[in-house]
């Protein structure tokens, strides 16, 4: 998010904007927390993961009260127009508050990929490469003391970066949101590898499928049971979610916060900048939610037949 607002800042004092950071998202809207931004102002954020204006959930932009001080603010600031980076929930009030006049762009950001209309969101190539990282590290600690690991990734209601960081670190079995499987079978996909001469086995699952079949712990304690084999548990976390952003990440946020920075400079508003087929395109704020499924079931079947 440090490139995309860098670039919008920057091209945007090219093309006569002044652009304002709002700290906090919609939290700092409604408290009017906001300062100036010059091009000085973003020098070296772009090596650095989240974002310097930070960021904060905001039940109060919710309600009728929160919502309409954030409309006072705007009025009060004289804003002219807003850019809004974030997830589904983010762009779902960016939509509101162009329902109500205000001149909005949205740019996705979220690291599981999930957002209708773009093929790509900012965070989710830093997110998947931090996984794969994790991935390449605790295989050599399989491999020695031929065990199974359990590797726990973000994701409650996608299972993408489960299944592409799975993919893409060799995982035998990936367990993501979007496809029932039953205990059962995890552990006898997991016999069936061993009896095929395999020493140790990774097992990705995306933190939402914990909430159909128990914690990641428990699933690891029903597969030692059934399968007599030694189970580790490792929980990523947060730890996907900072780092130094990737050279992707950082190319696609500049290219989305110049090409805002383009619209608003241009009049166009009401619609969020994607990503299709390499190209920018605007997709209107109406039609962008929850992308479903977020994964390519097709992929999905890939990785289990790559795992064998």
């Amino acid at each position: 998010m440090n490139a995309a607002v860098r670039a919008f800042v920057r091209r945007g004092w090219e093309l006569g904007l002044a652009p304002i950071g709002i700290r906090r998202g919609y939290a700092g809207l409604i408290e009017g927390d906001m300062a100036p931004l010059t091009p000085r102002d973003v020098g070296g954020v772009i090596e650095y993961g989240g974002t310097f204006l930070h960021t904060a959930r905001c039940p109060a932009f919710l309600t009728e009260q929160g919502r309409r001080k954030a409309l006072e603010t705007i009025e009060r600031e004289k804003l002219a127009a807003l850019v809004v980076i974030g997830g589904e929930g983010s762009l779902k009030g960016a939509c509101w508050l162009s329902e109500q006049g205000i001149k909005v762009i949205g740019l996705p950001a979220s690291i599981d990929n999930d957002i209708k209309g773009t093929d790509m969101a900012i965070g989710v190539d830093t997110a998947l490469n931090t996984v794969v990282w994790a991935l390449n590290r605790i295989r050599d600690t399989a491999l020695a003391h031929e065990r199974v690991f359990l590797v726990e990734v973000m994701g409650r209601k996608s299972g993408y970066i489960a299944l592409m960081g799975g993919i893409a670190g060799g995982a035998e079995i990936v367990l993501v949101p979007e496809v029932e499987v039953g205990l059962d079978q995890v552990a006898e996909e997991v016999s069936a590898g061993y009896r095929k001469g395999k020493h140790h086995s990774i097992v990705v699952v995306a933190e939402g499928v914990t909430e159909r079949l128990g914690p990641t712990r428990e699933i690891a304690r029903f597969i030692r049971e059934k399968t007599g084999l030694e189970v580790r548990v490792t929980v990523l976390g947060h730890l996907q979610r900072g780092g130094s952003p990737t050279a992707y990440d950082r190319i696609l946020g500049s290219r989305l916060g110049a090409r805002a920075a383009e619209d608003v400079a241009a009049g166009r508003f009401g619609h969020m900048v994607a990503l299709q087929r390499g190209e920018l395109t605007a997709v209107p704020l109406s039609q962008v939610g929850r992308k479903e499924p977020a994964i390519d079931l097709g992929l999905y079947r890939l990785a289990h037949s790559l795992g064998k």
